[in-house]
């Protein structure tokens, strides 16, 4: 006697139910300006890092020559 076969579905993650949800309630056109804010958001806090690292840089340079 055989088992039946198992289908076994994933549970969606969390970011997935809210986009989901993101795409029910909000037109194409206001999620993608939420996306594009998301995208800058995530792009300026990079360039805030390297321009920490670079600060950082610039000082060891100065203090190394002193």
């Amino acid at each position: 006697m055989q088992a039946a076969p198992v289908r076994a579905t994933p549970i969606p993650s969390f970011t997935d139910a809210l986009r989901a949800v993101e795409s029910l309630l909000m037109s194409g056109g206001q999620r993608t300006a939420r996306r594009n804010a998301w995208t800058s958001v995530l792009e300026d806090r990079r360039r805030a890092k390297d321009r920490v690292e670079a600060q950082r840089v610039l000082e060891q340079a100065a203090s190394s020559r002193s």
